[in-house]
């Protein structure tokens, strides 16, 4: 077959099917903001925003006697701010190569680093996700232990439909091998001749070298919420368009100790409680937190989610004793100063990709914009004819956003970073 001359057009197409192909979490979250960016005509540029809508949530009432609630919908930002590119060098000679051979060679070790890029920028997102389930020693190596984080899904009113967990290679494995054992055919031979889990209780399983691991701050001590708290000091009304509150606490063993962003917290007397019936639920609320923090003589401001509202139709909380959650212990989950891996279980709206096109520059030539399922990619060549060769920057541009944080869980081990 006859060698085809190669152009930004042609790489292009290749590019964007690669990328759609190679990543992991951007199939898995939801896309359809999108559409608001849709719009504009001749491109995009970083840091260009739009608001999203927070659900309202309403009360039932009692009995035959109307009584009309305000309908108080929040919002929050959404940002197309990162541009990622690769950039790479042809010859002349390259560029009339087969483009299998291309894309073999360059286009898809070039693809596979933007997918792990925009997987690495989704699985961040953890840091924004309260509830956090510990799983025992040895990983997710049974039934069992999945279990942990499906049955917290459940408690906490997680949509049946679309959920999904992404786990480490180590726990990819271990539950693979509980898998290959089990006496159901089908499953265990996917599972043993392809190294896929499939759905495991309704939850569509993978795994990715992606997911994160967690280093916890050094917070220790017997440390207390320092604040006055008590139902009305936060409400939907103040906080619906926020993205954290903050609260203080005192107690820390370390007059300097550090809280990091995505240490994970209950507050004693505070529990849990269901989204739709408000019901209280059996374990206690759990809170993230927003930003690293430093103690300054034993106390210091937290900036922490969700809020801590104690009644109403946005009612995040019930506070079992008392009026006043001040002077409540705050206990941290997992051993101060150390790694943990944090495996995401959550339903598609948890989280959102937002990949838009970028602008065809003024006085750039040949330029070429491709989408494929929603992921777009621009290649732009430009020559240098002194040495006769052609350079070619590749280029994404997209935002990540954690839109729902109460539709997922975290699945926590003891460190192992071998």
């Amino acid at each position: 077959m006859a060698n085809t001359t190669l152009t930004a057009d042609v790489i292009a197409k290749e590019a964007v099917m690669i990328l759609e192909n190679s990543c992991v979490m951007g199939g898995l979250v939801y896309r359809g903001y999108e559409e608001e960016f849709g719009r504009r005509v001749n491109g995009y540029t970083i840091g260009e925003t739009t608001s999203v809508r927070r659900p309202a949530d309403f009360t039932v009432r009692d009995g035959a006697t109307a009584s009309a609630q305000d309908v108080v919908e929040g919002k929050f930002p959404v940002t197309v701010d990162k541009q990622k590119g690769v950039d790479f060098k042809f010859t002349s000679a390259d560029l009339t190569l087969q483009i299998a051979d291309l894309s073999e060679r360059v286009i898809k070790p070039a693809m596979v680093q933007l997918a792990n890029q925009i997987d690495r920028d989704l699985f961040a997102l953890y840091k924004h996700v309260p509830n956090h389930v510990t799983i025992p020693a040895g990983g997710i190596n049974s039934f069992a232990d999945f279990a942990i984080a499906a049955e917290r899904m459940d408690k906490v009113g997680v949509p049946q439909d679309g959920r999904c967990a992404v786990l480490s290679p180590a726990d990819h494995w271990a539950l693979l091998g509980s898998q290959t054992a089990l006496n159901i055919q089908e499953p265990a031979k996917g599972a043993y001749r392809e190294g896929r889990l499939g759905r495991i209780g309704n939850i569509d399983t993978y795994m990715s070298q992606n997911v994160p691991v967690h280093t916890t701050g050094s917070r220790t001590g017997t440390d207390l919420v320092d604040l006055t708290i008590v139902d009305g000091t936060f409400t939907w009304a103040t906080v619906k368009d926020a993205t954290a509150i903050t609260i203080h606490i005192d107690g820390t063993n370390g007059a300097a100790d550090t809280v990091k962003a995505g240490d994970t917290f209950t507050i004693s007397d505070v529990y849990d409680v269901n989204p739709v019936t408000k019901a209280p639920l059996a374990h206690l609320k759990m809170f993230t937190v927003m930003a690293d923090a430093t103690m300054s003589s034993n106390e210091g401001d937290l900036s922490i989610w969700p809020p801590i509202i104690l009644s109403g139709a946005q009612k995040t909380c019930h506070l079992s004793t008392g009026s006043d959650i001040n002077d409540n212990i705050v206990t941290w989950q997992g051993t101060a100063a150390t790694a943990f891996t944090q495996n995401l279980f959550f339903h598609k709206n948890a989280f959102s990709l937002v990949m838009v096109p970028m602008v065809a520059p003024p006085g750039a030539v040949d330029v070429s914009r491709h989408h494929y399922k929603g992921y777009q990619v621009r290649v732009i060549p430009y020559y240098d004819g002194a040495n006769d060769v052609s350079n070619w920057r590749l280029d994404v541009l997209y935002g990540v956003k954690a839109i729902d944080p109460r539709l997922a869980v975290r699945a926590s081990l003891a460190a192992d970073l071998s």
